[in-house]
């Protein structure tokens, strides 16, 4: 399987199942999350435990690749994330709205499993767009 396959399968059937006990298949045990210009180690449980703790603010929690690109060992996916809010996430109380976000993920491969993942998603705007967030009064 090539690497976009790859990097597509664990979104679309790994993480949208909440197949935990299938991502050492998809995830290097040295895995990092790259935010800005840091690299986190968090391994296999850490990838666990985030997929878990999405699965807890959205029950019903499903991810798609609209579409991909690679370069080199980095693939570059966009991706709708799809859930009803329905656990607590960054001290927002559930809603119980469904819950679109768009995403871009930057995963770099390395022996044929993601060794750095990061990425932007819109939750900004979307929380805003659905009356999540409002503005201070």
């Amino acid at each position: 399987m090539d690497c976009k396959a790859m990097v597509k399968e664990f979104y679309e059937q790994v993480a949208s199942n909440n197949r935990v006990d299938e991502v050492e298949r998809y995830v290097h045990p040295d895995c990092t999350l790259r935010t800005g210009e840091e690299n986190i180690p968090i391994g296999l449980e850490g990838m666990r435990r985030h997929l878990e703790d999405v699965r807890k603010t959205y029950p019903d929690f499903r991810i798609r690749v609209i579409r991909q690109h690679q370069d080199g060992d980095f693939v570059i996916s966009e991706v709708l994330m799809e859930g009803t809010h329905g656990g607590e996430w960054l001290g927002i109380r559930p809603t119980g709205k469904k819950i679109r976000i768009t995403a871009v993920n930057i995963d770099r491969i390395a022996g044929g499993r993601i060794i750095e993942h990061g990425g932007a998603a819109n939750t900004f705007d979307t929380f805003w767009a659905e009356g999540v967030i409002r503005a201070a009064e």
